[in-house]
This record gives C-alpha cells, sequence and structure tokens, in this order.
C-alpha cells in the first residue's frame, strides 16, 4: 500500500485536491496532479537530504499548500512524518526533537527562529525552508513509490501530557486508510465538494481532517492560513461554498456569540469533536442554517471512535454512537475499546513496546450511554484540562511555571468558562519577597507562553500562603477544583 500512489494518484489529476487562502489574502486552487507533481518533487528533495524509509521527517509549517506536500512525500517514501503546530515554543521543539530524532525538518520562514532556538548546538539534521519553489520543482525526479505494509510506521503526534512530558504517539500506514470509516459516517463529504477543517496543521485532527479524509471521498479540502476570525470564517465559507464546517466547539461558540450566524446555502455538514457544545450555541447554528452540529469523539492514540452519523438526527450533547464496527463499552463509568475493532489505533508510544492489540484500551474518559446507545461525555478521570478543544497536561504548566523565581508552589487545574468550556487555572504560592497583584499575574502569564504553547497559560491567577495536600504530600487537585465548582455538582 502507499498512501500517495493508491489515493493521491488515483484521482483525475485535474480534479481539485486543495484550495488556499494565503495570508497575504492570494487564492490558488491545486489539482490531484499538482499535489502529486509536488509531493514527488519534495520526495526526491528529502531523498537528496538523506532521508529514507522509516526514517522520521519533523514539520513546523503553517496551513500552507507545501505542508500537504511535504506529507504527501513523506508517505510516498514511506518516512515517518512529525506534524508539529506554530503555537510551540522551543522547549516544546527540543522535547519533540529528542524523542523522534528527525532526519529532516521541513520549516517555513516564520517558524525558523524558535526552530533554532530548539535545536541549540544540535547539527546533523537537514533543515529544509520554505517558501523555496526549488524545493518543490515539479521538473526534479520523483523517486517510486514506496511499497508499505499496514503495520509499517507512518505518522508520529503527541499527546496533551497529563502527568508528565508528551508522549509520542506512532501510527501505522493503516491510520491513513482507517480513516475512511469517520470519512463516510461523519465528515462524509461527496465527490468534488469542499471540506474546510479549521485544525492548525501539527495536530491529530488537522492531518486527517483537513485532507487525508476528503481525498478519500473525492473531496477536496481548504487551507486557511490566518488567525481566526469569526466575520472571516463564514464570508469564506460562503464565497468558497464549504459543503463540510469542520470546526473546535469553541470556534462554534465564539461565532455565535459575536457574530450573527446566517444562511450558508452550500453547507450541509457541521462536525465537531473536543468537547459537547452548549444547548445555546446549537440553536444558534440550527435556526440560522437548518443543521445539527454533529459531535465526535476520539483520541490521540486511537483516532475517531464515535460520531452522531451523517444519515440520522444528531442527539444534541452526545458524542454519538460507535462508529460501525467499533466495539466501545463503560466499565466503571470508564469508557473502553476493543484495539481489534479500530482500524486507526495507534501502533504504542515511540521508542515503547506497543499495546497488545487484544488487550482493551481504557480511554480515562467517563461517560454514560442512553437506552439509544448514544454516549454522553462526563469528565476526565485523570486530571487533563480540556479548553477549547484543547487537551492540556497540568503538569507542563507546572513546570514552566515553577521555572519563575517568584514560585515556590503551584497547582493546576481547571476552572469553568463560558466560551472555551474550561481554562487553565493555577493557584501560585510564593517565595519570599514576592508580593501577589496583578502586575504578577501578567508577568507569569507571559512567562509561561514563553516557556511552552501560549494556548497552555493560565487564564486565572490566585495567590495562596498553602496548597491542599494529601499526608504523603502530594497535591490535592480534586480539593482545588471543587473550590470553583457550582454546589450539587
Amino acid at each position: 500500500m502507499n498512501f500517495a500512489r493508491d489515493v493521491v494518484g488515483a484521482h483525475d489529476p485535474r480534479r481539485r485536491a486543495l484550495v488556499e487562502r494565503a495570508r497575504d489574502g492570494a487564492r490558488r486552487e491545486w489539482s490531484f496532479g499538482d499535489v502529486t507533481a509536488r509531493g514527488g518533487a519534495f520526495a526526491g528533495t528529502l531523498e537528496q537530504a538523506g532521508v529514507g524509509r522509516g526514517d522520521v521527517v519533523m514539520t513546523l509549517v503553517g496551513n500552507r499548500p507545501e505542508w500537504v506536500f511535504a506529507m504527501v512525500a513523506c508517505f510516498r517514501l514511506g518516512a515517518v512524518v512529525l506534524p508539529c503546530t506554530e503555537q510551540l515554543r522551543a522547549k516544546d521543539l527540543a522535547l519533540r526533537i529528542a524523542a523522534s530524532d528527525p532526519r529532516a525538518i521541513v520549516c517555513d520562514e516564520r517558524n525558523r527562529t524558535v526552530l533554532e532556538q530548539a535545536l541549540g548546538d544540535r547539527d546533523g539534521i537537514a533543515i529544509l525552508e520554505i517558501p523555496d519553489a526549488a524545493l518543490f520543482d515539479p521538473g526534479r525526479p520523483a523517486p517510486p513509490h514506496a511499497e508499505l505494509a499496514p503495520a509499517d510506521p507512518c505518522l508520529i503526534t503527541f499527546t496533551s501530557g497529563t502527568a508528565g512530558e508528551p508522549k509520542p504517539v506512532l501510527h501505522a500506514q493503516r491510520y491513513l486508510t482507517g480513516q475512511a470509516l469517520q470519512a463516510e459516517h461523519w465528515l462524509a463529504p461527496a465527490a468534488g465538494e469542499l471540506v474546510w477543517c479549521t485544525a492548525a496543521s501539527g495536530w491529530s485532527k488537522s492531518a486527517r481532517n483537513v485532507f487525508i479524509a476528503p481525498w478519500l471521498r473525492g473531496a477536496a479540502g481548504l487551507l486557511h492560513d490566518a488567525r481566526f476570525d469569526p466575520a472571516e470564517r463564514l464570508a469564506i465559507v460562503r464565497e468558497e461554498q464549504v459543503a463540510v464546517l469542520c470546526m473546535a466547539p469553541t470556534e462554534y461558540r465564539i461565532i455565535a456569540k459575536r457574530t450573527a450566524v446566517e444562511p450558508c446555502p452550500s453547507l450541509h455538514g457541521l462536525v465537531a469533536a473536543g468537547e459537547a457544545l452548549n444547548p445555546e450555541v446549537l440553536d444558534a447554528w440550527r435556526t440560522a442554517t437548518g443543521l445539527e452540529i454533529r459531535d465526535g469523539f476520539g483520541q490521540t492514540e486511537t483516532g475517531q471512535l464515535t460520531a452522531n452519523p451523517a444519515d440520522r438526527p444528531a442527539r444534541p450533547a452526545s458524542m454519538g454512537l460507535p462508529l460501525p464496527g467499533v466495539r466501545l463499552w463503560i466499565d466503571d463509568g470508564e469508557l473502553v475499546v476493543d484495539p481489534a475493532t479500530v482500524p486507526t489505533f495507534f501502533s504504542g508510544y515511540l521508542g515503547r513496546p506497543p499495546h497488545p492489540r487484544d488487550r482493551p484500551w481504557r480511554t480515562g474518559d467517563r461517560v454514560r450511554q442512553d437506552d439509544d446507545g448514544y454516549l454522553y461525555f462526563e469528565a476526565r478521570t485523570d486530571d487533563v484540562i480540556i479548553s477549547a478543544g484543547y487537551r492540556i497536561g497540568p503538569f507542563e504548566v507546572e513546570s514552566a511555571m515553577l521555572t519563575h523565581p517568584a514560585v515556590a508552589e503551584v497547582g493546576v487545574v481547571a476552572a469553568a468558562d463560558p466560551e472555551r468550556g474550561s481554562v487553565v487555572r493555577a493557584v501560585v504560592v510564593l517565595r519570599e519577597g514576592h508580593q501577589p497583584g496583578d502586575p504578577l499575574v501578567a508577568e507569569l502569564q507571559e512567562h509561561v507562553r514563553r516557556q511552552t504553547a501560549p494556548y497552555k497559560y493560565p487564564r486565572i491567577v490566585e495567590f495562596r500562603d498553602a496548597l491542599p495536600m494529601t499526608t504523603s504530600g502530594k497535591l490535592r487537585r480534586a480539593a482545588l477544583r471543587a473550590e470553583r465548582e457550582p454546589p450539587g455538582r
């Protein structure tokens, strides 16, 4: 098997594959023939740089066509691609470089400085910087497609890091074609339509729904390389006649709150994943578009597991039914998966033994199920914070804050928020000689932004003389969370 040949190369080369909306306002369409030619050319560039089958290629590129071409080039060669979001800081990138030992890094010009900070004095890695037309010159000879087995490595994505550093999740080639299941039953575009998954490059949802799942259905993907703007988002949907819109729940919330949602005749699918949407937001979108936002659920390790199916009415606040053939059950309130039934289940954490496919996978998510089989997310069994669809491990935020000279101790938990679902709340014990106050709050927040990805910074910072601890000296996060939870919860 080879995705670059069997999927990309199997389409009519004249059919539209990508629509590019660049940061400078430029617009361009790319056909499957264009993707094949430029992906093949870049595969040649990678090969010339010493990249071969099984080698890791890291990408640090925005939502630009070059990111997609680089991914397709890796699929062609049988290289293992590690896409990284632009929000990562030098510390985050250094962790990923150390864990994956990439042979090459594809970086765009606006991320070169932070990459150099992450690399330090490390050498031996080929750095390929875009934009550089020569890297994708269709005249460059393309290497042959590697013949790959379903279990061969393909893709690395990182977890949020619940109790420690984020873990590298290794997916196999079967992960790519396995997206056909959710592409048919959840995303559900028709051939020739345009899908817009707004996730930034580097997230597990972005690769699979920006272009992999659409291409499996013969649809095209939209790339918009700009910051989120509610009014602009709706304007582009109408201008480009987007058929299926895949956004984070927070984006749906903010648009409904700050912009008048208007009818978009081209739309026939609205999908979201990451957290439940509140009834007011669902009503606003239903009233304007006549469509339900169909939720789904999955994890970095598993890929998508559930969906409100495209062929039946959505169940509000539910993450849907198990995808066809996927076996899920609830054990003591926790969702459990049979890996053998999940075509996108991961191979294992990089550098560790694989998770046996005959052993159940415990998701760490507490759910309930109604009489019709629909599942409803209730909470995490661990301490991960879900904010605006991002999963944030408190350990990372605490580690970043403890590097500030004013911080003696810190506990990080979730706090409810009407737009983001939850935000990061940090409760800080100061060292002697430091005074609490708004200036220090702002200083600590900026410190975390510099240390790690900015979406992880604590939007709430409180100061305390002491933290609640167990008799063995461990932080009682449940006690911190309970301070802000409504009575009776």
